[in-house]
């Protein structure tokens, strides 16, 4: 494979990264303009307009919604049909995103000052969530997993589910995936035209709080055009990976790590990192070796070839600021004492520590939310979490001491900025 070579102590260097790094995440003008069709019409006419874009892009001619929600029972019936082993590992890997989720919650808090004032802060749930699973070719039970688990933990009362299903095509693996982690209900529709009902509701789907879930670029746009409507999780690009290594691991190790992000799609993006030269021709040779037998291996070649990278640096702490700048959706740190290398990193999604931790355990079953900001976004967002799904409350009860005390501070700034009723609502409670 013809992977991309760059180091440090070349002039271009940050030129190049920059290149490889750019990543166009708006949408063209026809897609924005589908995009806001749909959400026009599903918010106008509701179910209808759900099940003829059902019909017309799904290839699945549905009758009623009551043709496009799974009942209970049918989930219950994928559950018991997939394979012992299957139905075991959905349950550890569900047990271990609990456990892990459980430690995330926000909790409520409040104080009383001398003058017996309270403040503090109240944590609630949100109401009603809706979670988009993709669909089509590939099946995605561990993302159902991952945002289903932290809403329940979180206390959200209803979690809806809308997953595509082709020409009524449904996964036993996403159906049990739903039973064991909890959703409410479950509707076989997809796109914008999924994004839309959920925002804004229509005769059967109920308007929700917040939508979280991957989609494609229809789904991204559609997102981003109800935000402010709804709360979103992100607008997710390419998934990405990144490894330092100090090259005292399996050369191979590393190749297949590098793939597992690459096989995602042509866009994800995998690039390694090392001060020893040899070891980047090492991985080069056996990612060249390794390709000719992945059943993906032609994404794998197309991701690496055009968006994969290996980068020389001068030692680990320069590793360090190429890192923070790239700032990661998942970061490999394949060192001796990566524990305390961790330090040094301030903007990745998810860390991945030690030459044992590969990344693809935290796309399944570590424990860990695999939903992580991309593009560079690591350096201001966090991954999915329990939080995600809680919101907080400040709490004030002025005494009639503190009350009059706050009076006068507020009053005086209120007449600063000329808003005089604010001044005179506080004055009231100042005595005299």
């Amino acid at each position: 494979m013809n992977i991309q070579r760059f180091s440090t102590v070349d002039a271009d260097f940050r030129p190049k990264l920059n290149a490889l790094l750019a990543w166009e995440s708006v949408s063209d003008e026809q897609v924005f303009a589908t995009v806001q069709g749909i959400l026009r019409d599903v918010r106008a006419r509701g179910d209808a307009a759900v099940l003829e874009y059902t019909a017309r892009f799904d290839r699945f001619p549905a009758a009623s919604m009551a043709e496009l929600e799974i009942p209970a029972t049918r989930m219950d019936e994928a559950l018991a049909r997939i394979p012992a082993p299957q139905r075991e590992a959905l349950e550890q890997a569900a047990e271990r995103i609990r456990r892990y989720a459980e430690h995330q919650k926000l909790t409520s808090w409040s104080y009383r000052e001398a003058d017996g004032t309270l403040l503090g802060q109240q944590v609630t749930p949100l109401d009603r969530v809706g979670l988009y699973v993709p669909g089509g070719k590939a099946a995605y039970p561990s993302s159902v997993l991952m945002n289903a688990i932290p809403a329940k933990v979180a206390g959200v009362a209803e979690l809806i589910v809308v997953v595509p299903a082709p020409q009524g095509d449904l996964n036993d693996l996403v159906l049990a995936a739903c039973r064991i982690a909890g959703a409410d209900r479950v509707f076989t529709i997809g796109g914008a035209q999924a994004v839309a009902a959920l925002a804004y509701g229509t005769e059967t789907i109920p308007a929700v709080d917040k939508i979280t879930g991957p989609g494609n670029i229809f789904v991204a746009t559609a997102k981003r055009l109800v935000y402010g409507t709804v709360g979103i999780d992100m607008i997710a690009g390419p998934s990405e990976i990144v490894v330092v290594c100090d090259g005292q691991t399996d050369p191979d190790w590393i190749a297949m790590d590098l793939f597992s992000q690459a096989e995602h799609d042509e866009q994800a993006q995998a690039i390694l990192i090392s001060p020893d030269a040899a070891f980047l021709d090492a991985v080069a040779a056996a990612a060249d070796r390794l390709v000719e037998i992945m059943p993906r291996g032609e994404i794998i070649r197309a991701s690496m070839e055009g968006r994969g990278a290996l980068i020389h640096v001068r030692d680990l702490d320069e590793a360090a600021e190429v890192i923070n700048f790239i700032a990661p959706e998942h970061l490999e740190l394949s060192l001796e004492d990566a524990e305390a290398y961790a330090g040094k990193i301030r903007h990745a999604g998810a860390i991945f520590m030690g030459r044992y931790t590969a990344e693809a355990l935290g796309d399944y079953c570590a424990g860990p939310n695999h939903v992580l900001p991309t593009s560079r976004t690591a350096r201001f967002s966090s991954p999915l979490g329990v939080y995600d799904f809680q919101k907080r409350s400040s709490l004030i009860g002025c005494s009639a001491q503190g009350a009059s005390e706050l009076g006068k501070i507020a009053r005086v700034l209120a007449e600063g900025e000329g808003l005089f009723a604010h001044a005179a609502s506080a004055a009231y409670r100042v005595k005299d």
